[in-house]
C-alpha cells in the first residue's frame, strides 16, 4: 500500500477506545486529536493512569471533557513507587463519575523495570482495592503468565465486575483461562503487525462477546501507519481488521465490542 493511499475507514458505527494515553500528548494536541476522534467516528475515550505522576492528570482529562473517562492505578513499571498513601489516592479516586476502573495494573518480566516480588505485592494490592469497591480492573501481562495465572486464579471469585488484559500478546493458556474466568481480552495494533501470529491465534479462540478494541496510543501504532505516533483516531483501522479476521462485518463487531464496553466499564 503506497502512502497516499493510507486512509482511516469511516464507519456507520461509532467505536469506543477503551484503552490509551491521553496526557501523554501536548497539550495542545489534544484538541486536534479529540476533533480526529469525532471524524473517524470515536465517540469514548478511556485514558489510562499509570503511576503516582499521572494520577491526578488522568483525573482532570476525565472532568474537563465530556469524551473522555479514566482509570486510577499503577503499572508494574511503576511498582516500586507504590506506597500506602498511593493506594489511598487510587480509593479515593475511582469514587469520581468519571473514573470507570482500576488500572493500568499487573505484571511485566520482558523488562522487570521493578521487583518482580514488588510488582507481585503491589499488583495483590490493587486488585483488592478493586474487590472491595466493586471496580473492574484493566492488566497489563507481559512474559508473566505463571504468576498472572494463579494470581488471577486467587482474586476473580471476589472480582465481581471482572476486567480485561489489555494488549493481549500472552500465551494461549492464559488466554483461555482468562477467558474461562470471565476477563475480555483488548486487542490493538500489533494484532496488525506482520509477526504478530501469536496475538491473531488468541484472537481467533476469543468470543466477540469478549473481545475489546484498544490502541494503546501513542504506542503500538497499526497498519499501515506504522511509524506514526498513535491516537485512539486509528482504531477504526484495528476494528476493520479484526471484523476480517473474524470474517464478520465490521459494523456488526463495533456494536458487539461496544456493548462489551460499555457492560464492563459503565455496567450498562
Amino acid at each position: 500500500m503506497t502512502k497516499k493511499n493510507k486512509v482511516i475507514p469511516v464507519f456507520d458505527e461509532a467505536i469506543i477506545e477503551t484503552h490509551c494515553h491521553l496526557d501523554y500528548l501536548d497539550e495542545d494536541e489534544l484538541p486536534e486529536t479529540l476533533e480526529k476522534c469525532k471524524q473517524y467516528g470515536v465517540d469514548k475515550i478511556i485514558t489510562i493512569a499509570v503511576s503516582p505522576d499521572n494520577l491526578v492528570k488522568v483525573r482532570n482529562l476525565a472532568e474537563q471533557n465530556e469524551v473522555i473517562w479514566g482509570t486510577q492505578g499503577i503499572h508494574p513499571h511503576e511498582a516500586e513507587k507504590y506506597t500506602d498513601a498511593v493506594g489511598v489516592e487510587i480509593e479515593e479516586g475511582i469514587k469520581g463519575d468519571r473514573i470507570l476502573a482500576v488500572g493500568e495494573i499487573g505484571l511485566d518480566y520482558f523488562y522487570d523495570h521493578a521487583d518482580r516480588q514488588i510488582q507481585r505485592t503491589v499488583f495483590e494490592k490493587q486488585l483488592q482495592i478493586a474487590c472491595d469497591n466493586n471496580m473492574p480492573v484493566v492488566i497489563h501481562s507481559r512474559e508473566a503468565d505463571d504468576d498472572m495465572l494463579a494470581i488471577l486464579q486467587e482474586y476473580a471469585p471476589s472480582l465481581t465486575r471482572k476486567g480485561v488484559i489489555h494488549s493481549f500478546t500472552s500465551g494461549i493458556n492464559l488466554a483461555e483461562k482468562c477467558l474461562e474466568m470471565g476477563f475480555y481480552l483488548g486487542f490493538n495494533g500489533i494484532v496488525t503487525f506482520n509477526k504478530a501470529d501469536n496475538v491473531r491465534d488468541a484472537l481467533e479462540i476469543t468470543p466477540v462477546e469478549q473481545v475489546l478494541l484498544e490502541t494503546d496510543a501513542p504506542y503500538l501504532t497499526p497498519m499501515p501507519f506504522r511509524g506514526r505516533t498513535n491516537a485512539p483516531y486509528y482504531l477504526p483501522c484495528i476494528a476493520q481488521f479484526v471484523a476480517d479476521q473474524k470474517q464478520m462485518p465490521v459494523n456488526e463487531l463495533i456494536i458487539k465490542t461496544r456493548k462489551n464496553a460499555e457492560a464492563l466499564f459503565w455496567g450498562q
